[in-house]
């Protein structure tokens, strides 16, 4: 079986969709579909602009978003997914190309998103982490004690891959966390540069603005079932659909779950389509020592 699988933010390059732009029909006429909806021109900072001009948050959302799902639509007929799943942002992604989202309405909330994300941020400052090399449940146990200790928040938010977990919070929460993780045996970790700490309830703000948007958005149902963030397990029911990707912003996303969840379906292929290879690193480690599984990228 075929499962498709859309990265999140932080995959980003410059240049990023300009040969999907320049040689198929119908990639162009998406890009310039969504620089009119965005209301600017995203494809010159995607094409050619300065790392800078892609990092900003109203640009780097979409930019993931486009590149992920036009890549999708280039394949046509081959694009035939028994079921789809995206890393955070990528959820988006992996719903629009389901056809759970009209392809304006799966941008315009990623632009909302990204939006209310930066707002959140900005309205309380936070940071991320990457642990590498400590089991899960270590790593838990020592955010909760952060937690308790300086009343600041620090949680797990991305279960990645077997040995790679990001934590995230109150910056002072964060930094000390990592001070005790290195003192437990972790090999690194290291504090992300990001601009906030993303799947946690710093994030409750842009969650209630969002979750406003979503909830006057039109979701049908996927051509294929859709497995999400929040609980690592498939879903078919717009209404479900709707409810995990509102909690999505502030819960922990289970990838390495949701992954394992595919395979235990019946996945054997799984293909990332968007910029970079980073899910493909994670799944190859999440199915190490499993040859069925194939694990590639479009090539886009």
């Amino acid at each position: 079986m075929k499962a498709y699988v859309f990265p999140g933010q932080g995959a980003q390059f410059v240049g990023m969709g300009k040969e999907l732009y320049e040689n198929h029909p119908i990639a162009k006429d998406y890009f310039e579909k969504a620089n009119e909806i965005l209301g600017f021109k995203i494809t010159d900072i995607m094409f050619g602009g300065t790392d800078e001009e892609l990092k900003q948050t109203k640009v780097t959302q979409p930019a993931v978003f486009l590149h992920s799902v036009i890549s999708a639509l280039c394949l046509g007929e081959d694009f035939r997914p028994d079921m789809v799943a995206g890393h955070s942002l990528g959820e988006l992604s992996a719903l629009t190309a389901a056809g759970c989202l009209k392809f304006e309405d799966g941008l315009r909330l990623v632009s909302k998103r990204a939006l209310a994300m930066q707002a959140a941020c900005d309205a309380r400052p936070g940071t991320m982490a990457a642990v590498i090399g400590l089991q899960d449940a270590e790593i838990e146990k020592i955010c909760k004690s952060v937690s308790e200790e300086t009343g600041k928040v620090v949680i797990c938010a991305n279960y990645n891959c077997p040995g790679q977990l990001v934590i995230s919070g109150e910056k002072e929460a964060v930094e000390t966390a990592c001070t005790r993780l290195k003192e437990a045996g972790a090999k690194r970790a290291l504090i992300l540069p990001v601009s906030g700490a993303f799947h946690s309830p710093l994030m409750q703000p842009a969650k209630e603005e969002l979750e406003a948007a979503i909830n006057e958005t039109t979701f049908q149902t996927p051509k294929c079932p859709v497995y999400q963030n929040v609980d690592g397990a498939a879903h078919t029911e717009p209404e479900e659909i709707k409810a995990n990707l509102i909690s999505q912003l502030t819960a922990s996303v289970l990838w390495t779950k949701e992954i394992n969840s595919m395979v235990a379906a019946g996945a054997t292929e799984f293909t990332e389509c968007g910029p970079g290879k980073a899910l493909q690193g994670m799944i190859s480690k999440i199915c190490h020592g499993n040859g069925d599984v194939v694990v590639k990228g479009t090539n886009m």
